[in-house]
């Protein structure tokens, strides 16, 4: 049996809660998780924020961990290994996005690494899948990642699985690299990551930001300029001025303003989903530039490896505060408030 924290009601708070993970498959790694990151989906989910949580839910994407064995089919792991797991844990494999590495695009629904739906029987959880507030968890092999930071940085490392991956697909996708004028839009747990990611790739960097106090932070980040988004002179003053913006705000926000600061075929991607939608944008400030507006979902399998062997040779890794697992429910209404420099990372050791 497996000791993990569970939610059991929109309405509750997340508590201790048994499960049992599934008996090792020829093609499954077996992985004792070290640490697992926070993301605001698992917030989200835990509360049915999006209508779809299965419960019990045990939330979960962002985990490194240990191999502690494998399935006799397995070739790319063996045990010890430090391992990681992200988002996806299946996906069905043969359609167009799947066979071209995007997995996350699939087309009959990927399977999440918590709140499923599980593609396999997942032993005794009826169908849906559990995640990383856990001791351990049994993942198919082609849906595990090598992690090639050193020892003193896994806890670090934990939050490129999920904020890493989403952040790097669209720069990399869109074409990011030296002589880009990218912005960042807010300095959260997306948006420190893609300003270390965007910098690393060799782009001129500007963060946009409605916190002055963020601004110290943005810099030491590695942003080239900060500019605070409620200053209208500020803004002005790099109106048509990027080729790509980066958009990680999950908040309902005004997107024209960041529409015009977009040079002719430049284009601004969404990363975050607000709870209610954005308000109408302009088609003007579209067509009169020929800008694009975009969306983009974490990243394939294929793509994920590339940014964590990315962040490994760049030494990029996600500013975190560590907790015990204890000190879920403390931590999700620290983060309503924003109160987090940039990621919670839990110490699956307190579990």
């Amino acid at each position: 049996m497996t000791q993990a924290y569970a939610a059991l009601a929109a309405d509750r708070p997340l508590a201790p809660f048994t499960l049992s993970r599934r008996a090792l498959r020829e093609d499954d790694v077996h992985i004792d998780i070290l640490y697992c990151g926070v993301c605001h989906s698992d917030l989200h989910t835990a509360r049915n924020e999006w209508r779809n949580t299965l419960y019990p839910c045990v939330p979960g994407h962002e985990i490194v961990g240990r191999v502690r064995s494998v399935g006799a089919a397995v070739q790319a792991f063996k045990a010890g290994d430090v391992v990681g797991v992200g988002c996806m844990v299946d996906s069905c494999g043969h359609c167009p996005a799947c066979a071209e590495g995007e997995e996350q695009y699939c087309a009959e629904t990927f399977s999440g690494t918590y709140n499923g739906p599980a593609r396999r029987e997942e032993g005794n959880t009826g169908g849906n899948t559990y995640g990383g507030y856990a001791q351990d968890i049994v993942v198919k092999e082609s849906f595990v990642l090598r992690i090639g930071h050193p020892e003193n940085q896994l806890a670090a490392v934990a939050p490129l699985l999920c904020a890493g991956i989403t952040t790097y697909s669209p720069l990399h996708h869109w074409g990011v690299g030296p002589g880009s004028k990218v912005g960042i839009v807010g300095l959260g747990g997306l948006g420190h990551m893609g300003v270390k990611i965007a910098r690393a790739m060799g782009a001129t960097v500007t963060l946009f930001t409605t916190s002055p106090s963020k601004a110290a932070d943005g810099l030491r980040l590695g942003a080239h300029e900060v500019c605070l988004s409620t200053d209208r002179e500020q803004m002005k003053a790099h109106a048509g001025s990027l080729d790509f913006i980066l958009n990680t705000v999950a908040a309902p926000h005004k997107l024209d303003a960041y529409l015009r600061l977009l040079k002719r075929d430049g284009t601004m991607t969404l990363v975050g989903i607000p709870a209610e939608p954005h308000p109408a944008w302009s088609i003007g400030t579209l067509i009169t530039g020929r800008r694009q507006l975009a969306g983009s979902l974490i990243g394939g399998i294929r793509e994920t490896q590339d940014m964590l062997d990315f962040c490994a040779r760049h030494d990029i890794v996600s500013d975190i505060e560590m907790i015990a697992m204890r000190d879920i429910n403390t931590a999700y209404e620290r983060m309503l408030k924003s109160d987090v420099k940039y990621r919670f990372v839990i110490d699956m050791a307190t579990l």
